[in-house]
């Protein structure tokens, strides 16, 4: 009976929390694509909006209206910047601040540690150095550095520094030593980044310290598409990890008991946090703290630690959070821009700094 009156309250709080991170979701991508040096109208945004999805769909099935899409696309300024810079960024912007707050949320699951995250562990500064030889080395080779060799390069530079954790972690027992030197090795790839820089030409050193600086300007709808196939496979293959992870959280012996293959597991977590912490670094650089604080904002609102339930949830609040913080990144010095990184490390922080007080009463 209570198991059963338990299961209704963590249902309808899951309910709730969807509707009410759906509707802050929507605001956030109006807000996002009517807010700017150029503001434009809700009403003419939402009737181009609906005149472009009527003839892709109709284009889609008859293949006859590419050049009535194209027109709407093209006719004005207005819709110009919506279609060319302000709704790929803010797709981006929510796809990636998902995918950001997945991977933290796996990480901790993996450490057993709430603070472990992308960032603070060193693996987006491992994906950071990697791409950036790889733009700076590369770059007079090729016409064009693709969204592939980006990723896979973020991607390489992620299990680097995941591979380097790991063998620290068999020697160092104690989680917040493991925390530093996951800093310490951040700093490192920083340095052998800057190093890097010096043999760099003057435009390969500009277009990487833009990008070094985490922002999502200059998003495409290739990198949407991208980003949104491989996020989804990432995400999609976490959630069927629930069960596992909801065991493994319980203690390797109890996930041993149930029939499951540590090693595997503890790469396919692996796998899947690195892949999604890569995708973001390779298309709006390094950004800090959304992967240590949203997963522990979620754990908080749900009030509890099913994998299940956390996963969606987690990708959803990641979203809503980076939507707003570019949103603030974008608006609040206009015409400047401030480096995404920026606004989420003073919301996140605070958050990360609760968290360690928490945990050191708990403690005491």
């Amino acid at each position: 009976m209570k198991r059963d009156l338990q299961e209704r309250t963590d249902a309808g709080r899951f309910a709730a929390l969807v509707a009410v991170l759906a509707v802050l979701l929507a605001w956030g991508l109006v807000l996002n694509v009517n807010t700017g040096p150029v503001e434009i109208p809700a009403p003419q945004v939402f009737s181009l909006v609906w005149a472009a999805l009527r003839y892709k769909v109709m284009d889609l099935f008859t293949g006859n209206y590419a050049q009535e899409l194209e027109a709407v696309l093209e006719a004005t300024t207005e819709s110009r910047i919506i279609f060319s810079i302000r709704m790929p960024r803010m797709l981006l912007a929510a796809i990636l601040g998902g995918a950001l707050s997945v991977s933290g949320f796996l990480l901790q699951t993996f450490f057993r540690n709430p603070i472990a995250g992308p960032f603070v562990l060193g693996i987006s500064s491992g994906a950071k150095m990697v791409v950036g030889i790889t733009m700076i080395f590369l770059a007079p080779y090729v016409a064009r550095v693709s969204s592939l060799i980006m990723i896979t390069a973020a991607f390489a530079g992620s299990l680097l520094i995941v591979g380097v954790v790991l063998l620290v972690s068999q020697r160092v027992q104690n989680m917040s030593m493991l925390l530093v030197i996951g800093i310490m090795v951040g700093y490192i790839c920083t340095a052998a980044t800057d190093f890097c820089i010096t043999f760099a030409n003057e435009e390969h050193i500009i277009n990487l310290t833009s990008w070094s600086m985490g922002s999502f300007a200059g998003a495409t709808w290739n990198n949407v598409g991208v980003s949104l196939w491989l996020c989804s496979v990432c995400l999609v293959l976490a959630w069927l990890l629930s069960k596992p992870i909801g065991a493994y959280a319980l203690g390797e012996g109890y996930a041993r008991s149930l029939g499951i293959n540590i090693k595997l597991f503890r790469a396919a977590l692996i796998l899947l946090s690195s892949l999604l912490s890569a995708c973001v670094t390779a298309f709006a650089g390094p950004i800090s703290f959304v992967g240590i604080a949203v997963p522990h904002i979620t754990r908080t609102l749900l009030k509890t630690n099913r994998p299940a339930v956390v996963i969606p949830i987690s990708y959803l609040c990641g979203a809503v959070f980076c939507i707003f913080c570019d949103l603030i990144a974008r608006t609040a010095f206009s015409p400047k821009e401030m480096a995404i990184g920026t606004v989420t490390s003073a919301f996140g922080a605070p958050v990360v700094i609760y968290m360690m007080l928490k945990r050191r009463k708990a403690q005491d």
